[in-house]
């Protein structure tokens, strides 16, 4: 008979990733499992972490914490999306919303409609049918729930303070059993005949058992990498960008409720609004920009006064061969880094969590079950990585050496035959463990300049008059319900009196993409 091999679990490192790890499995197997955090006040985390994305709504509920928990605690704006400026071209922007487009009609999706009407009609805004980006544009965001069973429902993410963030969890956490020990490792001690993790060793001599180890040691990865040797695959023929420049500002009036990614000579910046500050980062490839100029050319786009010096980080777009290997689990940066263009950082920290409780080892541990875990990882990881790999590559932009380098670098075998569906018959077909579905995947590709060259055969099924009495339904149904809504500011406040009470929950699938 098995027993569970993690009555003893160790997680090494805290921070976002960290913190998550321990709150979820405290909250999980606390009173059955031994948790133990080690982390040192001494070693700074990255903490730019700021945007997510509406599945985080998933895991909060696993905690059990509320919309209202995040907002009064972290500083958190409420995200519907991101908005791009200049990346199809110099001037032009458009909307990734969170929510879909329209409603399903005649058994297939809206935007295929929308495919149709558009090649009729010439060019339609679909922004225009999509609640949240309509929403956005208006600055406009409530949390009640659709009218309706089958009117708009509004889709949401949050923009919060990292640090913030981890210190809630910690606090979850630890409430929850985990213990924290304060400590840098000096020493990993290993098994010597299966070559597992036996402790960690602090510089004061403890040594730190467990049966099971997360690695959220950061970049370093001192288990994965630094002790069990696990390679890294390293992506930056189709992802250049190897460095970024971070500075918060003063925060915004008013507070938008979306991330804004604008593109820049050689990369791209993020600007994520704060009840407090704007955090703001420049991404860029040193092989076109120095970073002195990559700084200065953050600085010169602020869009309010820095207050504080920016910080440097370095980066290699990739991830570990494997993320579980012998009794350790790397999460985070340990894991691997896409830069964070469609705020998927935290988002794979908690899909190693969710895959981590599925398959969840017993003693000895299976390796048909780490083999299962690692593929499932490495194929988040990659869709992701497709998904960004064509903003840069889609576009019209020749300005730069580093926008002619995207325009014709390689592209990933799966990518390409995804764009050559959707130029030639305007499909995009999801895969069942990709992150982004259809809607996102129209959002970014129409933004980014890409038109079919023909609509979908089935959408001409539908007589063009009901395609254009759906779509007039849709944009009217749109318009009031963002009629509605309270301006973004005026909900935070609301949620922010210590009288308001925990909005009930939405619809049970809050994260159609």
């Amino acid at each position: 008979m098995s027993k569970p091999a993690a009555r003893r679990l160790v997680i090494v490192g805290g921070g976002t990733s960290g913190w998550m790890a321990a709150a979820a499995f405290g909250k999980t197997i606390g009173r059955s499992a031994r948790i133990t955090l080690v982390e040192s006040d001494a070693i700074g985390t990255i903490g730019v972490g700021e945007a997510t994305i509406p599945i985080i709504d998933t895991f909060h509920r696993v905690l059990g914490l509320s919309p209202l928990d995040i907002v009064r605690h972290t500083q958190a704006t409420f995200k519907l999306g991101i908005r791009f400026d200049d990346w199809q071209r110099i001037g032009a922007s458009y909307f990734h919303p969170f929510g879909k487009y329209g409603v399903d009609h005649a058994g297939i999706s809206f935007m295929r409609h929308w495919l149709r009407l558009n090649a009729d009609n010439g060019l339609l805004d679909h922004g225009r049918f999509n609640l949240e980006t309509m929403a956005a544009r208006s600055g406009r965001f409530t949390l009640m729930p659709p009218t309706t069973a089958d009117g708009p429902a509004i889709n949401h993410a949050y923009q919060f303070d990292a640090t913030l963030y981890a210190a809630l969890l910690r606090d979850f956490a630890e409430a929850h059993g985990v213990e924290r020990i304060e400590g840098r490792v000096v020493d990993v001690r290993q098994d010597a005949a299966s070559g597992d993790v036996a402790a960690v060793t602090l510089e004061d001599g403890r040594a730190i058992e467990g049966d099971l180890f997360i690695d959220c040691s950061g970049f370093r990865a001192l288990l994965i990498g630094e002790t069990l040797k696990v390679g890294y695959d390293d992506w930056s023929k189709w992802l250049p960008c190897d460095r970024a420049w971070a500075v918060p500002s003063a925060p915004l009036n008013p507070i938008p409720p979306y991330t804004r990614a604008s593109a820049r000579s050689s990369g791209w910046q993020w600007r994520i609004p704060l009840q407090h500050r704007t955090g703001n980062g420049y991404v860029f490839s040193s092989a076109f920009q120095s970073e002195e100029a990559a700084r200065a050319e953050l600085l010169a786009n602020l869009p309010s006064p820095p207050t504080a010096e920016p910080r440097l980080l370095r980066f290699t777009t990739g991830h570990r061969t494997v993320f579980w290997r012998n009794n350790v689990v790397a999460m985070g940066l340990a894991g691997g880094f896409i830069e964070p263009l469609e705020s998927t950082a935290i988002y794979l920290v908690q899909a190693a969590i969710m895959k981590l409780m599925a398959f969840f080892p017993s003693d000895p541990i299976s390796p048909n079950l780490v083999d299962r875990f690692n593929r499932a990882m490495a194929d988040e990881y990659g869709f992701v990585r497709d998904f960004i790999v064509a903003h840069y590559t889609v576009t019209e932009r020749d300005d730069t050496p580093f926008w002619r380098h995207c325009r014709t670098q390689d592209r990933p075998d799966r990518l390409v035959e995804r764009l050559r569906l959707f130029a030639d018959d305007g499909l995009v077909v999801d895969h069942p463990d990709d992150l982004f579905k259809e809607a996102s995947w129209h959002a970014v590709l129409l933004g980014q300049g890409l038109r079919p060259a023909r609509y979908p055969a089935l959408a001409g099924m539908t007589p063009h008059s009901e395609a254009v009495a759906l779509a007039t339904r849709i944009r009217d149904a749109v318009d009031a319900r963002v009629g509605s809504f309270p301006p973004h500011e005026a909900f935070l406040r609301s949620c922010l009196d210590p009288r308001a009470a925990a909005p009930a929950h939405r619809r049970e699938r809050i994260f159609i993409r």
